[in-house]
């Protein structure tokens, strides 16, 4: 039986490895602060032994899922950015909508923060040829959306919010203050955000 894409549904042991590889790459590419060197790695960045090591696999699982560094960086960044996505109906079926955009705005922020860590490995795939950032804009525009849409049938949001205009706004906000020493100011910053878009008769 094959998925919808024409590939093979992974065995659950399979994706139960796959989740363990990604989670530690990103981990360990965040906190060295990525890397462009090759499988030996460069500058503090993590080999890929030194990743399979951490999920404890072996190195022949790690490449039978991601053949190249690069396959291994993009599909981390894929993943977080999917999280992040899925996070706004997730956190709408759990607050009240300002509850619910406000929780997601941390989490982009987080979400901002390890991709800053993840810089050199992420220029590093764009250099080979690849593009992590397809469609990430659109992505989270629909997830902002829907938090927003939410926010306005409650009455608790405003209506005429550009969904992009809010992206771009936590995107400074990740930019000015995203540095883990600067995480109560970005905060702060956030909570004006929202204050701007509550509706106000």
């Amino acid at each position: 039986m094959t998925a919808a894409n024409g590939e093979r549904p992974l065995r659950a042991d399979a994706r139960r490895n796959r989740d363990l590889v990604l989670a530690s790459a990103m981990r360990l590419l965040s906190d060295a602060g990525g890397g462009s060197g090759g499988s030996g790695g460069s500058g503090g960045s993590p080999t890929l032994d030194a990743i399979a090591k951490d999920a404890g696999v072996g190195i022949g699982t790690l490449y039978r899922h991601f053949p190249t560094r690069e396959a291994l960086v993009e599909a981390v960044y894929r993943n977080e950015l999917t999280a992040v996505c899925d996070a706004a109906p997730a956190l709408l079926d759990e607050l009240a909508p300002v509850d619910a955009t406000r929780a997601w705005m941390d989490r982009y922020i987080d979400f901002m923060i390890a991709k800053q860590g993840m810089a050199d490995a992420l220029r590093a795939v764009i250099a080979s040829g690849g593009n992590p950032y397809a469609h990430s804009r659109d992505l989270l525009g629909s997830a902002i959306r829907l938090l927003l849409d939410a926010g306005a049938a409650d009455g608790a949001l405003r209506k005429d919010v550009d969904a992009d205009d809010v992206l771009v706004s936590i995107s400074g906000v990740a930019l000015a203050a995203g540095g883990p020493s600067m995480r109560e100011q970005a905060g702060r910053l956030l909570d004006l955000l929202l204050d701007g878009l509550r509706y106000r008769p």
